[in-house]
């Protein structure tokens, strides 16, 4: 019994137990408010939002690790979409590949330059990617000359993607989205740089004193996290059919943090898993799909947004300055 019990504190005291907690308890009181919510066709459209944010997540973490932050994301998705869209368009004859190679290869660039900003000038990232936020979806504009890829030049299997499964009734881009969190586990969990990186995030001055290449770490989560928002584009034409300068990716920075925090990254760098970014995603999306239902203006989610990101950031600093107080008293002892 005494095994059971501590095995079950054990549990509880990861950060994830605590989100799969929130994500139970919110599906249960938003399914007594509004029945409607626990449908199986909810519970699809739920699992319809999660690709594009999951995605983009995964890179989103590994930079938020590292102990940096990417606001360029919702711009180098747009951006790699509408390319995408244009070779689509333009290029009705090419395989399809091509254009999702381009976008995943432009996403990757883009953010490999904003590691380089970062790492030559050694400038805050968050204020570089601020900066190349307003840049990139400027350069969105000028390619595309601020037209619309309209649906009848997105390829159908594309669209399809969203549409057709290849096992139960789960569409490819969910299959997608949770085979790039499986790869992200494994890649952060079982080999050398994945380890190298919890380092650099845990304390940049040491790393290079135990042999970690900070720079070309740096470089790697900031081209990873651009290609997978250059595949989140991808995933934008297949879920909605259409890829518009004007609104493709705008504010989907936001969304992304606020679904990495709430699973449990921390915004000081170090801290973070794949399993809690996941269901910090799950629970996000379950969120988006239930304020339409319960009749909440779609004008309140930012707000709700913000205001989970300042809760998460209140959370991480509680959680360290107990576990800084139990480290001395440790060291007292």
């Amino acid at each position: 019994m005494n095994a059971l019990s501590q095995s079950f504190g054990l549990l509880f005291r990861r950060r994830e137990a605590g989100i799969f907690v929130m994500l139970v308890l919110f599906c249960i009181v938003v399914g007594i408010i509004q029945p409607r919510f626990a449908s199986l066709e909810t519970a699809r459209i739920v699992a319809l939002a999660i690709p594009l944010i999951l995605v983009s997540a995964m890179g989103q973490m590994m930079v938020i690790v590292a102990r940096h932050v990417d606001l360029s994301i919702g711009s180098i998705l747009g951006f790699s979409a509408i390319v995408a869209g244009m070779i689509f368009r333009d290029h009705a004859e090419l395989p399809i590949f091509v254009g999702v190679l381009a976008a995943i290869g432009l996403g990757a660039g883009l953010g490999l330059l904003n590691g380089l900003i970062v790492t030559i000038f050694k400038l805050p990232s968050i204020i570089v990617t601020l900066g190349t936020l307003s840049l990139y979806r400027g350069l969105l504009f000028l390619a595309s000359d601020s037209r619309q890829v309209d649906p009848q030049y997105i390829p159908k299997p594309l669209i399809q993607m969203s549409q057709t499964s290849p096992i139960g009734g789960i569409p490819w881009i969910v299959i997608i989205a949770f085979a790039v969190a499986l790869l992200t586990y494994f890649f952060l969990d079982h080999t050398r740089i994945g380890r190298q990186i919890y380092a650099i995030g845990s304390n940049p001055t040491a790393a290079p004193l135990r042999g970690i290449r900070v720079v070309p770490v740096t470089l790697l989560v900031f081209t990873i996290s651009g290609a997978l928002a250059g595949l989140a584009g991808i995933i934008y034409a297949s879920r909605f059919g259409y890829v518009n300068p004007g609104i493709t990716g705008v504010g989907f920075e936001f969304t992304v943090i606020a679904a990495v925090v709430i699973g449990g990254v921390s915004i000081n760098g170090g801290v973070g898993t794949v399993l809690g970014t996941v269901l910090g995603v799950i629970l996000l999306g379950a969120v988006n799909v239930a304020l339409p239902i319960l009749g909440v203006s779609a004008f309140w989610q930012d707000a709700i947004y913000g205001a989970v990101i300042l809760v998460a950031l209140l959370i991480d600093r509680s959680v360290r300055r107990r576990g800084l107080k139990s480290l001395v008293a440790g060291n007292r002892a």
